[in-house]
């Protein structure tokens, strides 16, 4: 990006790595999650930034089988270092109180879902911001650990790492308080650099804890270059541009947020397919809610929704990263050929795993354990 400082990219992936070497024919590796093993095979392409992905999942534990190549999921968002505080209930007006246990994780919306998509075995780009100091090294270390590819993660010196406040309830719930730091000091217009691996990924998601201004040309190279677009709306409070609605593929709120951005109701489902309409009427063609306890539902203009009941944890700990890890596991879904109806569900078992753990990335399941819940139910 413009006047920042590209972390380089020296780390080891678990996952192939994307080569970018103009004087050698582009490969499509295909990864086989058995016997890990990677296969080289030519692959001309029209794009020369990226080589493309193909997972090979095992069909006695996978529902998708299908061997051809795809494009990376990129998450252009938010990192945040999560400051955690486990209470038994929120502090009223003027009261203090003390906090059972206190810690500092790795976070953000756009690392959160970054780091998903990763553990699921999808190859994924994250761009972002982080600060000199302490807290980014403590994300670029998670996403690094997470297997995420940090090509076009940047450093910046105007602005410390963006960080929230936590605050855990004794029931699992939690209430959060963010400070954007790096997260808002994106350059006025981003690099061809960013735009490029936007046009060359399989899927695209953002969510509103970076600039509106940013998402809005991220989602305009992804919409012209065909590739589909899910905009999580958690983040800021202002209304979405229309702009940016225009060129989304799927918006993906919980009740609340649906509620804030239409002004209207959400309390019954009734109420939420109304909300969902006003969302079609401003340009939105698919609406994926995160309804919390009551699950999800996958609203297309001019069809009868898809409803997903949750799929129950032994346990709720930590409510922090689920509907990241939901919005992240239904992308990959998606991008790999999914049915919707398949997609939600794959969604329901990644969040039903990810709130029986403490802390947003350190939740995120792996493929493997969302498979087997998925035979098991």
């Amino acid at each position: 990006m413009k006047g920042l400082s590209v972390s380089p990219s020296k780390h080891w992936y678990p996952t192939a790595q994307f080569q970018s070497n103009p004087t050698r024919k582009p490969h499509n590796r295909i990864f086989n999650t058995n016997a890990l093993q990677f296969t080289d095979i030519n692959f001309p392409s029209k794009r020369p930034l990226l080589s493309s992905f193909s997972i090979n999942p095992s069909k006695t534990l996978d529902p998708i089988t299908q061997d051809h190549p795809n494009p990376p999921l990129v998450v252009v968002g938010s990192a945040n270092a999560d400051i955690y505080v486990e209470i038994d209930r929120l502090p009223k007006e003027g009261e203090t109180i003390s906090a059972k246990h206190g810690q500092t994780l790795a976070g953000g919306k756009g690392a959160n879902q970054a780091v998903c998509s990763s553990k699921l075995a999808y190859p994924t780009y994250f761009v972002g911001q982080v600060g000199e100091d302490a807290h980014g090294k403590l994300i670029t270390d998670a996403l690094k650990g997470g297997g995420v590819h940090l090509d076009r993660l940047s450093t910046v010196s105007s602005a410390p790492t963006g960080h929230a406040v936590v605050m855990l309830q004794s029931d699992g719930q939690n209430s959060i308080i963010i400070v954007g730091g790096a997260n808002m000091r994106w350059p006025e217009t981003l690099s061809d650099q960013d735009l490029e691996i936007v046009r060359n990924a399989g899927i695209v998601l953002l969510q509103r804890e970076i600039p509106d201004s940013v998402n809005i040309q991220v989602a305009k190279a992804a919409n012209k270059a065909g590739v589909r677009v899910i905009l999580d709306a958690g983040g800021m409070d202002p209304p979405i541009p229309l702009e940016l609605l225009n060129f989304l593929d799927i918006l993906s709120p919980n009740e609340s947020e649906l509620a804030r951005l239409t002004r209207m109701p959400t309390e019954s489902f009734y109420h939420i397919a109304q909300a969902v309409a006003k969302c079609h009427e401003m340009g939105v063609k698919q609406v994926l809610v995160k309804l919390g306890a009551k699950g999800s539902a996958l609203f297309m203009e001019g069809e009868e929704p898809i409803r997903q009941p949750i799929i129950p944890a032994s346990r709720v700990l930590d409510t922090t990263g689920a509907g990241d890890t939901f919005t992240a596991a239904f992308a990959v879904a998606l991008v790999e050929g999914m049915s919707k109806r398949e997609c939600l569900r794959f969604a329901a078992a990644a969040a039903s795993l990810c709130v029986q753990v403490k802390g947003a990335i350190p939740s995120m399941p792996d493929r493997k354990s969302v498979l087997n819940l998925l035979k098991s139910c």
